[in-house]
């Protein structure tokens, strides 16, 4: 089944989207919730309905009915960790909006003690279709090598920043859902890669040819007095040069954006350890983030006209 997220927070249509199939009259055995409010810059209110109580009203039908397994997409940016890679028990301090209510919603599920849930913590996913985790980095970097500037980032190329392709989620998600050792478990879904600010933007040097460099530390603290300034002259930056660029591969409608919010640009650290995943028997299909599972994302959006080819060339 597929419902809107809006629907999902009234109690009666989150009760008529549980309803059972009206082929088979079959009650869910299996129930996904890849909903959430994930939109950046929204109020906490927005945030607890959009994600709190909407995943609760999930979990309770899912309850109800007796589903075998409720699978929660949870987030991983629940403390910064530089050095050690960070368990699913450690300690909590998430960073984002919302890492903080899908901790509350963990907690929740973790009292309904009829529930058979699974909750997966994701990182960077990236894939066919990213528009809001990977992409602004690719399309910052198209954007440069259109002004033939470096591209400067703040800190350094140490920030730690975990990723997984969406093929090993959907897979891990299939296979934790229909193993019993996953009942009432958390898991990171995280590749091997280590990932960092400094190997994504090397990737990216290579697609589009330009060069990297970054502010360091100690500059990057100074935008911490102002960090919503710092935002606006960044997109400032960003977004007209974008435009231009749409206007002139004919492109006049795309869902794609350079536009940075505060949170992704914060210094913190998404560094999952992947360990519980991988006993578990998930092998993975994409161990690390490469130059041509990024390149994919890119010519497929070129494909659709809704990125310019020519900074794909």
């Amino acid at each position: 089944m597929s419902e809107k997220p809006s629907v999902l927070v009234l109690g009666d249509s989150c009760k008529n989207a549980f309803a059972p199939h009206p082929a088979t009259d079959r009650n869910w055995d299996l129930i996904i919730n890849c909903a959430a409010e994930t939109r950046p810059n929204q109020t906490d209110a927005v945030y607890k309905e959009g994600i709190l109580k909407l995943s609760i009203n999930c979990a309770n039908e899912a309850s109800h009915i007796k589903a075998k397994r409720f699978v929660e997409l949870s987030s991983g940016c629940v403390n910064s960790s530089e050095k050690i890679p960070l368990k699913e028990d450690c300690k909590h301090e998430p960073w984002t909006a919302v890492a903080k209510q899908k901790l509350k919603v963990e907690k929740e599920l973790d009292a309904m003690e009829d529930l058979s849930f699974t909750v997966v913590r994701l990182p960077v996913t990236f894939g066919i279709g990213d528009k809001r985790y990977l992409m602004p980095r690719i399309l910052i970097a198209a954007i440069y090598k259109y002004l033939n500037e470096t591209m400067k980032l703040l800190w350094n190329d140490s920030m730690r920043l975990s990723t997984v392709h969406v093929d090993d989620v959907c897979a891990a998600i299939w296979q934790l859902a229909s193993s019993p050792k996953a009942h009432r478990q958390i898991y990171n879904v995280a590749d091997d890669g280590e990932s960092t600010q400094g190997s994504i933007s090397d990737i990216l040097a290579d697609i589009f040819s330009i060069n990297i460099d970054y502010f360091g530390i100690v500059m990057s603290n100074l935008t911490k007095l102002s960090l919503s300034d710092t935002v606006s002259e960044i997109n400032d930056k960003h977004m007209a040069p974008w435009a231009d660029i749409c206007q002139q591969n004919g492109i006049n409608n795309t869902p794609l954006t350079p536009y940075l919010d505060e949170e992704q640009l914060y210094h913190k650290h998404l560094n999952l350890d992947n360990s519980k995943l991988k006993e578990f028997g998930y092998q993975l299909k994409h161990p690390k983030l490469s130059r041509d599972l990024v390149k994919a994302i890119v010519d497929d959006y070129v494909e659709q006209k809704l990125f310019p080819k020519s900074l794909a060339l």
